[in-house]
């Protein structure tokens, strides 16, 4: 009998493109059957808080929340190098220290740094693809752009400050931005997770592998926001070969988000990501 997994995931087009080489049949899934959902991250963080989903996409930023309640993937990641979601506001505006600022959510990564780096300003949380028009009408000062909207925004804007630069700051240099990732719930049977966590590999590769072709029925079906050449480019930037597992880089960046988060108080013990993946040796010893 199939089993039905619920996987949860943001409509931005880096998540899109990664799970709909499942969704199109083209990954051997064994006998699981994916049922798609397509929420917005913060919905997504939200419902991670309550449990709601097997699989779900997350903000790196919440996941020390859950981590009694979920597992961290190693796949389906999204890594900033060098750029990751900006700081905009209006060329005619000067930000005062208490600057009212639009921010996509409350759990997000972003925020996060955002909060840590920005402590007097004043987050107001609203859906990502309303930001731009609320900084440009003057209902906040500034709002942080994510997804693909970093690409590409109103000839009245610039921007103020680039995550990747507070990331550094707060970081160091020579590590990616941990931005968002996927968690898998434990009450699931560990040889279900490491089964999920394999095909969701093999669909990141074969997304990958396939791009053009994924590329251009996403466009034909309308299943994502953006076209052309800055679909290809915000695919390069978020959905590339870095994304089909954790790397040791990856790994000591997130370690390094989750040394920020603790030392600003933001959750009460150290977190070392490595002890929060999917035991996957088991499968070795099972297949010994």
């Amino acid at each position: 009998m199939p089993k039905t997994i619920q996987l949860a995931h943001s409509p931005d087009a880096d998540d899109i493109f990664m799970y709909y080489a499942i969704k199109f049949g083209w990954v051997d899934t064994k006998d699981y059957v994916f049922s798609n959902i397509g929420l917005d991250i913060e919905t997504l963080n939200v419902e991670a808080l309550k449990g709601t989903y097997d699989v779900s996409a997350i903000s790196f930023g919440m996941y020390p929340l859950i981590k009694d309640e979920y597992a961290l993937l190693r796949t389906a990641v999204s890594f900033g190098e060098g750029y990751g979601p900006k700081l905009i506001r209006r060329k005619d505006k000067k930000l005062k220290r208490n600057f009212k600022v639009a921010l996509s959510g409350k759990y997000t990564t972003n925020a996060m740094l955002f909060r840590i780096y920005y402590p007097e300003a004043r987050p107001v949380y609203m859906d990502f693809l309303e930001i731009e028009d609320a900084v440009v009408s003057g209902q906040v000062d500034a709002g942080v752009l994510i997804h693909e909207s970093i690409l590409d925004f109103d000839k009245s804007l610039e921007v103020e400050k680039e995550l990747w630069d507070i990331w550094v700051e707060l970081a160091g240099e020579g590590l990616p931005l941990p931005l968002g990732g996927m968690a898998v719930r434990r009450s699931l049977p560990l040889n279900k997770a490491i089964d999920i966590e394999n095909i969701l590999i093999a669909g990141v590769e074969v997304a990958n592998d396939k791009k053009e072709e994924l590329c251009t029925k996403l466009e034909a079906d309308k299943l994502v926001r953006i076209s052309d050449e800055m679909l290809t480019k915000y695919l390069d930037m978020y959905a590339s070969d870095e994304s089909v597992s954790l790397s040791p880089l990856q790994l000591k960046a997130l370690d390094r988000l989750y040394d920020i988060g603790f030392k600003h108080g933001l959750w009460d013990t150290p977190i070392k990501t490595e002890e929060y993946l999917i035991p996957n040796e088991y499968e070795a010893l099972r297949n010994s």
